[in-house]
């Protein structure tokens, strides 16, 4: 008679769930206790119902998308080409899929708990978007789930977020990543070469890459014109860096926090451009002007920047293009780039809410 799971769990002295958790990998098990399973399953010489397994490892029409927050416009416009590469061609035989957007909260809870349910219903896809959560811890965690998904066929892509750290040659993860570096660096330098020297700089959350690669380009353009950390000028950078959210609120609150600290700067470098509407909000309150007494400039090129007053000098992403390749890569539609990592280029767009500071006589 063939050996069964419940053999192997009366054997373990587990549960037949335990047994189930063990051979799948799918759920979290005490040390001791995987030891005792898979000691069962040598004794007893249990085989897999392979049929059974194979079922399991067939993928659905489902392709999830992770976002941060669905009302950032930011995340919106990367969901809906996503959703419109995904879904094109669904009422074709083998067309298109259904795309569930499933919004974290930008936490890395959430984040693992989606993946978890996206294994369970054998997705055909995977997209995360936007910068990823700077801890090991999370990100061996993460790197665990995907290689779940892809050992059963599901296709990984990340949008807006750098290859994973340290990468994994096993793991098929394509990545779609944004020049954050670059973008931030040129931008600087627009500001710099306006004659502004009192930066203010409105940084996102310590611990997500985009804020860290955006502020590492900052400071290169800073380095680059002999204002290092070891400078009397960079010292007075550095503590014109302000952390926030990445919402109007924050960028708010960090205005007048960068005014308290510099009465004088001349120009405020915003983490995004949802967050330079709150910096300029604030800077109207205080009866300051922009770019007459205060240059402020943004990130991302979201549609309202050019509608604002006056309009937002920001670096663009393109988005929308950046979502569809995404979308073509999660369906299978578009060759992986080399290495699997294709980098998106920004442009630094010069409007009207940059000007020389008012010292400088222009």
């Amino acid at each position: 008679m063939a050996v069964t799971l419940a053999d192997v769990a009366a054997r373990a002295g587990v549960s037949s769930a335990t047994v189930s958790r063990v051979l799948n990998g799918n759920y979290p098990v005490a040390g001791s206790t995987r030891e005792r399973v898979q000691r069962a399953v040598a004794e007893l010489d249990y085989v897999v119902n392979g049929q059974a397994r194979a079922l399991a490892a067939a993928t659905s029409d489902l392709v999830g998308v992770l976002v941060n927050d669905v009302a950032d416009p930011f995340f919106g416009i990367l969901a809906s080409a996503l959703q419109g590469e995904i879904g094109a061609g669904a009422a074709e035989p083998g067309g298109g899929k259904l795309a569930v957007v499933c919004n974290t909260g930008g936490s890395p809870e959430a984040e693992l708990t989606y993946l978890t349910l996206l294994e369970r219903q054998r997705a055909a896809g995977v997209v995360l978007t936007g910068g990823a959560v700077e801890s090991e811890r999370h990100t061996a965690a993460v790197s665990s789930r995907l290689a779940r998904l892809a050992a059963s066929g599901t296709r990984i892509v990340l949008c807006g977020r750098p290859p994973l750290a340290p990468p994994d040659e096993t793991l098929p993860v394509m990545t779609v990543t944004f020049d954050n570096r670059g973008g931030a660096r040129r931008l600087t330098e627009h500001l710099l070469s306006l004659g502004h020297r009192r930066i203010g700089y409105v940084a996102g959350p310590v611990d997500r890459t985009t804020t860290r690669h955006r502020l590492e380009g900052h400071r290169a353009a800073l380095a680059a014109h002999g204002i290092g950390p070891d400078t009397d000028a960079g010292a007075i950078s550095l503590r014109l860096t302000v952390h926030g959210g990445y919402d109007r609120e924050s960028g708010y609150d960090a205005a007048l926090e960068l005014l308290r600290r510099d009465p004088e700067l001349t120009a405020v470098v915003a983490a995004n451009d949802t967050v330079a509407l709150g910096v300029c909000a604030a800077l109207r309150d205080r009866g300051l002007s922009i770019p007459g007494d205060v240059s402020v400039a943004g990130f991302d090129d979201l549609p309202f920047s050019g509608d604002a007053s006056p309009a937002l000098t920001t670096v663009r992403i393109p988005l929308a293009e950046a979502g569809a390749r995404a979308g073509r890569l999660v369906m299978g539609r578009q060759a992986p780039p080399p290495g699997g990592v294709a980098t998106v280029a920004t442009e630094l767009m010069v409007r009207g809410s940059t000007a020389p500071p008012a010292s400088s006589g222009s």
